[in-house]
């Protein structure tokens, strides 16, 4: 199967009356066969519109059954999605829709007026719809009239080609313009087997898919895994520290599919009685690294596994995962290549021994053709041979387990010598007050960068910027030591949960 609309077509054959999708906040569920119907509705209802197969239709929407039902209506049909970042500035919103080249955009009500603002400042034409993202049906006036649009298929294009655009999603654009990653039909395809595979999902598993939409690790790992392995995932609105237990427990859900801020919030929270999460075999963990100290306490506390993982929106998500096994994982690793291969190699491109620190570099089925529109970043984002960039600093042991050291733009350079923020950001956390902290490379007159941490103390608790230099000194020494430490009561973050920290040192300059 190399196509979203194969994977549908089969789960529609051999387990029709299997759900699919559960609404929890309104009660609305969906089986593989009502998907199935709603897609063939969703492809009819663009063609009565003026859209074509490859056209692009942009969807500024939460989380919702009406969400699911379009984003997955339009791929089978043979259209590209852009789910659009809700998080985005005006800015970045009229950017990224002028940039996708969509005829149509489905946005929620309340969404209506700004988007209507931004689609007018744009020459193209653009058909801006509203919908509700919880919908139990499409629009009556948005269907085709005189056709049954539930059960007759034939009015839809032919089975899209694997190699046809299937998803447009932008890079959160924190050093630049946001660039769209084009995504196939096969990527798409091939990372939902993957994804199954890597972790033995089958039709009895269900997922709390708490992550939005609009974010890759949302969009490939919950929503269409399952299409892959038959299983099924309970979506609410949003992600509710207080209601998260409650969602995985009251729904029997066997998996769970978080960023590593949302483990920090929970280890935040109660944990309920361990025989209430005995169902739930492994939580996984994406799209940030996980600070072991963490990893560790959740274990500890919930008694629950966690697989970390590793990947990038050109990746469709997940490249690299730990074993499903929890004797064969190893803390701190993002794992080893998943569904695709891997190696660390130096400036131009050639392999570096293991244990030596490089940019890693992936190459396999789910790796994108490239940026939009962008031949340039599409040539600088790749090796020879077609390997991938992933901008991400690390080293390979001999067991095949790759560890993050840093990211190339976020690396501190200090009087010449490299230093990851991440490994000034692991100790902070280790400090009992410490809740959570981010390191970032600032201005020096004398060493060219110097070191910031920005930190965020735990409710009820107490430190001063003296107690945290005495520590990081003994943990650190003084040349990795921060400068300047400053308090703070948020980290900004991507929808991943990635701390963004050149905005960081952005919101926080000062005198060098």
């Amino acid at each position: 199967m190399r196509t979203v609309r194969q994977l549908i077509d089969a789960r529609a054959i051999n387990d029709p009356d299997a759900a699919y999708f559960i609404a929890p906040h309104t009660g609305q569920s969906l089986t593989f066969e009502q998907l199935r119907e709603s897609c063939v509705a969703m492809g009819m209802m663009l063609a009565a519109r003026g859209a074509q197969p490859g056209d692009h239709v942009s969807f500024v929407l939460g989380n919702g059954m009406q969400t699911v039902r379009m984003l997955l209506g339009a791929m089978y049909g043979g259209y590209c999605v852009h789910p659009v970042n809700l998080l985005s500035q005006p800015e970045q919103m009229r950017y990224v829709l002028e940039h996708a080249d969509s005829k149509i955009v489905f946005t929620a009500p309340d969404w209506l007026a700004r988007v209507q603002d931004v689609a007018a400042t744009i020459a193209r034409p653009m058909d801006v719809i509203a919908v509700d993202a919880d919908g139990a049906a499409l629009p009556d006036e948005y269907v085709l009239p005189g056709e049954d649009a539930l059960s007759d298929s034939r009015a839809l294009a032919a089975d899209p080609s694997p190699d046809a655009l299937a998803l447009l999603m932008y890079t959160s654009g924190t050093t630049g313009k946001p660039k769209g990653v084009m995504l196939t039909q096969a990527n798409l395809a091939a990372n939902a087997l993957a994804i199954s595979c890597e972790h033995r999902l089958g039709s009895g598993d269900r997922v709390a898919a708490v992550l939005p939409l609009y974010h890759i690790n949302g969009f490939a790992v919950t929503m269409l895994a399952p299409l892959a392995h038959g299983g099924s995932l309970v979506m609410p609105p949003k992600f509710s520290a207080a209601s998260f237990w409650d969602l995985a427990i009251d729904h029997r859900c066997t998996w769970l599919n978080v960023v590593p801020t949302i483990v920090s919030y929970l280890l935040e929270g109660a944990a309920p009685p361990r025989e209430k999460l005995s169902r739930i075999r492994f939580c996984r963990s994406a799209s940030a690294a996980l600070p072991p100290e963490h990893h560790r306490a959740f274990e500890a506390k919930f008694g629950i596994t966690i697989i970390e993982t590793m990947g990038l929106t050109e990746t469709v998500a997940p490249a690299f995962s730990n074993p499903i096994d929890p004797r064969l994982r190893k803390i701190g690793s993002v794992g080893r290549a998943s569904g695709c291969k891997a190696q660390v190699v130096d400036q131009a491109g050639a392999p570096v021994p293991n244990g030596s620190v490089g940019e890693i570099a992936v190459c396999g089925p789910q790796v994108m053709p490239g940026y939009y529109k962008n031949p340039e970043a599409t040539a600088a984002a790749f090796f020879p041979e077609q390997w991938l960039r992933t901008g991400d600093l690390g080293y390979r042991d001999g067991d095949g387990f790759f560890f993050i050291t840093g990211r190339i733009k976020e690396l501190i350079i200090k009087g010449g010598e490299n230093i990851a923020p991440r490994e000034i950001d692991e100790v902070l956390l280790r400090h009992p007050a410490v809740l959570d902290a981010a390191a970032v490379g600032i201005p020096d007159r004398h060493y060219g960068q110097d070191i910031m941490a920005c930190v965020i103390v735990r409710e009820g608790q107490h430190c001063t910027e003296d107690e945290l230099r005495d520590f990081c000194v003994r943990e650190l020494g003084r040349y990795k030591t921060p400068k300047v430490f400053r308090f703070v009561d948020d980290l900004p973050r991507g929808p991943s949960g990635k701390v963004q920290r050149l905005k960081l040192a952005e919101l926080a300059p000062f005198a060098a």
